[in-house]
């Protein structure tokens, strides 16, 4: 920093306010302290930096990480694990678009189990602030994390009080989807698919579908028709076999998924063994993920503001950092919003309003994820 600000004429103070507020020095003052910094290969050091001020300028995200390197096999694999990965990857987006307008970094990890001296802790290490999809570091670790940094929780259930929290409206976006099967396609004989019962997002979608049935005065059982140990592509093909194999009063009307990856698997399978989607069995997920629009049928879904989750996460850690908040804790229940398409018997792209509390600025129906 001292040969850039000989080498620009300018003092170290100002040289420090071109990489920290670059608005607050003129423009011509401001080029020719970064064509010297470019002459001689000035990078500012995020550590230095965090010395003096005791920050790192860094936002952490941890996310599960649902493949095993120990049993990799082959290219379905990875396949199918780039599809599992779609639904944190819109909230990695969301987060970076947030953490650059604040003028912060995004370190993110996706998490193995581990003990104190695990990759969260690690980031958590690195980081002045850290969001965490539920079911990726335990309990007891985050209790230990959060009493040196802010800590936002993102989906799931609540599970420590004294934390931010942001979830999305899962129970009522399947509420509201089933209710639309019931009632504007005559179906009856429905199925409903999901994961192990840790997953508290699926349980939850699982709820209100249960709601919608019995609102309906159709039976609903206490368990779903079906649990699958992945929600994967892979597993969505399989479980789409085994409920047209079952022995009983005949195939479903409907398949209804956890998600949007299971239910894209069900597609490509019930399409291998001659059934017609819609004409024989409609076929629904949930996460509104890119790959809802680019299977056929198109698949009918619910949209969650994945994108806007993450931003939120980023609004409210920086709010932590810089004293904007309570020490109150915050719970942000987002809206999601019933996507009717074809795989449903429905047009090309019927939306419904949103599900869940009203909140300004969704996105809007059709907004590209990409």
């Amino acid at each position: 920093m001292y040969d850039v600000a000989e080498r620009s004429g300018v003092s170290i103070a100002t040289v420090s306010r071109v990489y920290r507020n670059p608005d607050s020095v003129r423009a011509q003052t401001r080029e020719r302290v970064l064509a010297a910094a470019r002459e001689l290969g000035y990078v500012p050091s995020g550590n230095a930096r965090g010395l003096a001020s005791r920050s790192t300028g860094v936002l952490g995200l941890c996310f599960p990480d649902y493949a095993d390197p120990d049993t990799d096999t082959g290219a379905d694999d990875e396949t199918d694990d780039n599809a599992a990965m779609l639904y944190s990857d819109q909230i990695i987006r969301g987060m970076e678009r947030a953490a650059r307008r604040h003028g912060y970094a995004l370190l993110i990890a996706a998490s193995l189990k581990g003990g104190p001296e695990s990759l969260v802790a690690k980031v958590a290490g690195r980081v002045d602030g850290f969001a965490v999809l539920a079911r990726t570091v335990p309990t007891e670790d985050l209790e230990v994390i959060s009493r040196r940094l802010p800590v936002v929780m993102l989906a799931g259930p609540r599970e420590i009080d004294h934390l931010d929290h942001i979830e999305a409206a899962n129970s009522d976006g399947q509420r509201q989807l089933t209710h639309h099967l019931i009632e504007d396609h005559g179906l009856r004989r429905l199925t409903f698919i999901a994961g192990e019962r840790d997953s508290p997002d699926a349980e939850a979608r699982f709820r209100g579908y249960q709601e919608a049935c019995r609102s309906a005065g159709l039976p609903v059982a206490e368990e779903p028709d079906l649990r699958v140990p992945m929600m994967t592509q892979a597993e969505g093909a399989r479980a789409a076999g085994v409920l047209l194999d079952r022995d009983s009063a005949g195939p479903p009307q409907a398949m209804l998924f956890a998600n949007d990856q299971m239910a894209a698997g069900a597609l490509h399978a019930l399409e291998r063994r001659g059934v017609r989607v819609p004409g024989d069995v409609a076929v629904t997920g949930f996460d509104g993920i890119p790959l809802s629009r680019l299977v056929r049928p198109a698949l009918t879904t619910v949209r969650q503001p994945m994108r806007r989750m993450g931003e939120e996460a980023v609004e409210r850690l920086v709010r932590r950092l810089t004293g904007a908040d309570s020490d109150e804790p915050m719970s942000l229940m987002l809206p999601v919003t019933p996507v009717h398409r074809e795989s449903c018997g429905c047009g090309p792209a019927e939306v419904s309003g949103p599900a869940g509390p009203d909140s300004p600025g969704r996105e809007s129906p059709e907004t590209p994820a990409g």
